[in-house]
């Protein structure tokens, strides 16, 4: 994969103080540590659509040529074992997709299964999430799927939670207008910290919402096709909270 130039350099990000401020993975100036791990070598060999660490960063802003197609783009951050991701891509082969995660030998056992799926419709990046305003440029993305986020349930944990407010905002400003957010989550204090987020980041409207998703809504489409995370969630009795979120068309 041929590199395009790398797009003007942005400032760094400045967070709040709650939201991960003393995480340097938001920030420009950001390096990944290299650590000999098999994995990752492995991963090389699935390189036509795999990239690790900063590779993924030299496209932001240019995913339609490294499809080399108009389709829309979407992106899903924490693909886990990649069961949703590898059904949607076949269902939606009109639709370019993108996968984030950062595990190791996870990312080797998802890039070994989507080698099997005809098409290529999608890039796995290992990389973290955090990453994603450096990951795409701004009004790229059409739709975003987030599924289980780490809860961090622990009080002192909660500064490290993906979804707040400051990273709302970095998916908003991602996003095309009229773009959305999907999420769920099994938590119960997660779900109630999100709505508190969405609340605070005025670009983005809360258009849907459900707090047990398969008995309010059993044929909805976040319903199709569930992570193995999320299987056993509902094996467990546990009631999925999901959300959909828009970002507000800017006025005329």
């Amino acid at each position: 994969m041929s590199l395009p130039p790398p797009l003007s350099p942005r400032e760094n990000v400045r967070l709040p103080a709650l939201y991960g401020s003393s995480d340097y993975s938001f920030r420009e100036d950001f390096k990944y540590r290299y650590r000999a791990n098999p994995y990752q070598e492995k991963l090389k060999s699935f390189s036509s659509f795999v990239l690790q660490d900063h590779e993924g960063e030299h496209f932001a802003g240019h995913w339609q040529k490294v499809f080399a197609n108009q389709n829309p783009l979407v992106v899903e951050i924490g693909a886990g074992y990649g069961d949703f991701m590898a059904s949607y891509c076949m269902a939606h082969p009109q639709e370019n997709y993108v996968a984030i995660d950062y595990r190791f030998r996870r990312s080797l056992s998802v890039a070994q299964r989507l080698a099997k799926i005809e098409g290529h419709n999608f890039r796995y990046l290992r990389a973290k999430g955090e990453r994603i305003s450096f990951l795409f440029g701004p009004q790229e993305v059409q739709k975003v799927f987030i599924f289980f986020p780490d809860p961090w349930p622990k009080l002192r944990h909660h500064k490290k939670r993906l979804i707040n407010p400051h990273y709302l905002h970095l998916l908003s400003n991602i996003l095309t207008e009229g773009g959305e957010i999907w999420l769920k989550t099994d938590h119960d204090d997660y779900a109630t910290w999100m709505e508190e987020s969405f609340a605070q980041e005025k670009s983005l409207s809360l258009i849907w919402q459900s707090h047990d998703l398969y008995h309010e809504y059993p044929a909805h489409p976040l319903t199709t096709y569930p992570t193995k995370f999320e299987k056993i969630f509902l094996g467990q009795g546990i009631a999925i909270k999901a959300f959909i979120l828009r970002k507000k068309l800017c006025p005329a």
